[in-house]
């Protein structure tokens, strides 16, 4: 099947293909498909009117977003929690996972704050050391990760954002997974600048806990995301904040009373209700999309976007990649360096083109709709800029 994306264009981002703008912004906020602007309106339209609204309707569109999800990245179903975001994960890892005073978790450094603040609170009040290894190119490797446990035998946690969102550089997740499974570490991934531009199967990468917002490249509405946390585990951890559904027995409402502190045997014993349904009958929208265009096309299209960028970068002497240049340490995010950043994003939002500056670069995230023309007007501005 061809990818057309000149159709996918006309029919979910009907602006992009008018040309109001050139958003190359994806690892800020994705913008919406039209089927999950209509999804979300239509769950609206009922939630306006409450009689229209059943539990049961309510309640599969949850289940539904767990197997979507679950389908998205080679998961179990039972091993999905609903949250509203990235950090909610991160926290579920940090005070839940039982880690003891004197126990060591590791981060790569430079990494997005969401991924760091609730360890930093988590060794503030738990006497858990935090370390930050210092990674000057954004680049984490497995040798540094075993040169830190020859140093600090009492490691036992890695965190890692999959991408990082101002240098864009991707770690090996297979291989720092495998490291973290041999010597009986628990690996925490933050996945919300890696999962759309890139494919995911939690049955051949060892991780413990995945957090993911869905409001960036997997193009859903603020207040929808997931996380993952592998069976095994499961059981063993408990709720560090506790919601009224997270226990047997509370889908039946004509018995809430009859408490009962048992959770539930599956992850969803991790979900903070009442979630925002709405939102995620909008996420449902934008996960049928992805189905339908395939994963694994997604992830071509889009790195074909981001040689474009790497390619026109290396062959000048006025702009410097800061994403590393070999595709298998990058995602869709690629960052720059013209001589003059704060002028180059002022001249990019000028000319309609919406990107970002972070950490003194420019950062372009093309997705799945955007087109090489695309990509080649916003470097022509660059290059006027640089």
């Amino acid at each position: 099947m061809t990818y057309d994306v000149d159709a996918l264009r006309e029919r979910e981002f009907p602006w992009a293909a008018a040309g109001e703008s050139i958003f190359l912004n994806h690892a800020s906020t994705g913008p919406l498909p039209q089927r999950a602007v209509d999804a979300t309106a239509a769950f609206n339209h009922l939630r306006a009117a409450p009689h229209r609204l059943t539990d049961e309707y309510q309640f599969a569109t949850l289940a539904r977003s767990r197997e979507l999800i679950a389908s998205l990245i080679g998961a179990d179903v039972s091993e999905i929690a609903l949250a509203i975001n990235t950090t909610y994960g991160i926290n579920l890892a940090a005070f839940s996972l039982p880690l003891r005073t004197g126990d060591v978790v590791l981060a790569p450094d430079l990494q997005f704050p969401a991924n760091i603040y609730p360890w930093m609170h988590l060794a503030a009040t738990r006497g858990v050391k935090f370390h930050r290894v210092p990674c000057p190119d954004g680049c984490f490797e497995v040798e540094t990760l075993l040169g830190e446990l020859e140093l600090r035998p009492r490691v036992r946690a890695l965190t890692v954002s999959w991408v990082g969102f101002s240098h864009g550089a991707r770690v090996d997740l297979a291989a720092l997974g495998a490291v973290c499974r041999e010597r009986g570490l628990f690996f925490i991934v933050d996945a919300i600048q890696g999962l759309g531009p890139l494919t995911l199967d939690v049955g051949a990468v060892p991780i413990d806990i995945l957090a993911c917002g869905a409001q960036k490249w997997l193009l859903s509405p603020w207040g929808s995301g997931f996380v993952y946390v592998r069976k095994e585990l499961v059981g063993g951890l408990e709720p560090h904040d506790v919601s009224w559904m997270d226990v047997r027995g509370s889908d039946d409402f004509t018995q809430l009373t009859n408490y009962d502190l048992t959770w539930r045997d599956d992850a969803r014993r991790f979900e903070f209700i009442t979630l925002p349904f709405q939102d995620f009958a909008g996420f449902n929208a934008s996960l049928e999309l992805f189905h339908e265009l395939g994963p694994a096309t997604i992830e071509a299209y889009v790195a074909r976007l981001a040689d474009f960028i790497v390619d026109w970068t290396c062959a000048r002497d006025d702009v410097t990649l800061v994403t590393p240049a070999h595709p298998s340490q990058r995602a869709g995010i690629v960052s720059v360096r013209p001589r003059d950043p704060v002028a180059a994003s002022a001249r990019l939002r000028a000319a309609g083109i919406r990107a970002s500056l972070r950490e003194g670069a420019i950062r372009l995230s093309p997705h799945c709709y955007n087109t090489v023309d695309e990509i080649e007007t916003a470097l022509n501005v660059l290059s006027a800029s640089a």
